[in-house]
């Protein structure tokens, strides 16, 4: 690239047991604070005390809404932001995966701006202003990137739209990435935050508008989710893949923020809008088989480095050759770590197929792909994603 731009405003609080700073930095927005998380449940209620303990030892008052769900909705967005005008909060904290850190960032624009937080989604008239709330990230998974990203993701229920906020006012100013927190994520949250995270590598890297410096750290991402998620998937303890996934979950956010996704990330973020049961992670695995053979003849020499990474053997091939083979590659690391899916499987109604393929055009990403696929193209490639042979 002749020409690229970089920017990471997010301060990045990275380590083993770094959750117990939190107040050091989160009494520099204010002293009182709503932390936005899903519902309490028993392996995160220690985390919740933990923050609360620390808040409080620091003279922070602090509101806890627990009302986040997978997918997280406007009527949730709402919700929240309502919360926190009443109370009348200095600063928005999210705890949890990227559906908390993503309600978390709606909700700072709720409640500093007219109107509700949807309004200001992409391709609209409004814009973020710098009114909105100061945003701290504590994050729970290593996939989504949320706590390094300008963006928030929200599903409006009604419209059967998932759609995302954009702006570096919703970076945060501060994200905690502490891998101690992430041990007691279930084997398949593991495995579908760890896949989002390789997505968002791989697709950065591959991007119209990736740079030497978002090859770099997309690179070394892949490697590292590659070795060690299947590790933290059967060994959750295991302190060094954790850190290893929480690193490469961190530099893939750092990368969408500088350059983007493709064609997946927009036919994903449309399954979910039509069916919000499913995972984002799953969302995109469901549909890499047909987009990696659709994409890698434009991308030849990228993919057959990727090739590479996840099969050693393709190192005496020739680019085209390994390029090729990079496709069933990504398929078997899939089946490796339990996300080898079809549409059916995941209860996605046959009947809402021409639905996803037209929403996953009213997004950009498609458009950065190395192979711009169109809308009956996309439709192809999901009604072949549908069915296929598991």
């Amino acid at each position: 690239m002749e020409f690229f731009d970089w920017h990471q405003p997010t301060e990045i609080i990275f380590g083993w047991g770094r959750l117990d700073e939190v107040g050091d930095f989160l009494n520099k927005y204010g002293d009182k604070c709503l932390m936005v998380t899903g519902h309490t449940s028993k392996a995160k209620y220690p985390i919740y005390e933990r923050i609360k303990d620390n808040l409080e030892n620091r003279g922070i008052d602090l509101i806890h809404f627990d009302g986040v769900t997978t997918n997280p909705t406007t009527e949730t967005v709402n919700e929240g932001s309502k919360l926190a005008v009443e109370n009348d909060v200095d600063v928005v904290l999210g705890v949890g995966g990227g559906s908390s850190m993503d309600t978390a960032k709606a909700i700072a624009v709720g409640a500093s701006h007219e109107g509700e937080a949807w309004d200001y989604r992409l391709f609209t008239d409004k814009e973020i202003t710098e009114n909105t709330l100061p945003i701290i990230a504590i994050t729970t998974t290593s996939g989504t990137g949320s706590q390094v990203t300008p963006f928030s993701v929200v599903t409006n229920s009604q419209k059967k739209s998932k759609f995302a906020l954009a702006s570096t006012e919703l970076c945060p100013e501060v994200s905690i990435v502490d891998p101690e927190l992430m041990v007691t994520a279930p084997e398949h949250v593991t495995a579908s935050t760890g896949f989002d995270a390789f997505a968002h590598s791989f697709e950065t890297y591959i991007h119209d508008d990736s740079s030497p410096y978002t090859d770099l750290l997309a690179k070394e991402a892949i490697e590292l989710i590659v070795k060690f998620l299947p590790i933290a998937m059967s060994q959750p303890d295991n302190k060094l893949a954790r850190n290893k996934l929480a690193w490469a979950d961190t530099l893939a956010g750092i990368c969408i923020s500088n350059a983007g996704t493709t064609l997946p990330h927009g036919i994903g973020m449309a399954i979910g809008g039509h069916a919000p049961e499913v995972l984002h992670g799953e969302a995109l695995s469901v549909i890499y088989p047909e987009f990696t053979r659709y994409t890698y003849p434009s991308k030849i020499e990228k993919f057959s480095t990727v090739g590479r990474i996840l099969d050693p053997e393709l190192e005496v091939e020739f680019d085209e050759k390994a390029a090729h083979k990079s496709c069933q590659a990504i398929d078997e690391f899939l089946k490796e770590i339990g996300m080898y899916f079809n549409l059916e499987e995941l209860g996605v109604p046959k009947s809402e197929l021409g639905a996803i393929a037209d929403d996953a055009v009213e997004l950009p990403d498609y458009e950065a792909n190395p192979r711009v696929a169109n809308r009956d193209k996309i439709l192809e490639l999901i009604e072949k994603a549908y069915d296929r042979s598991l």
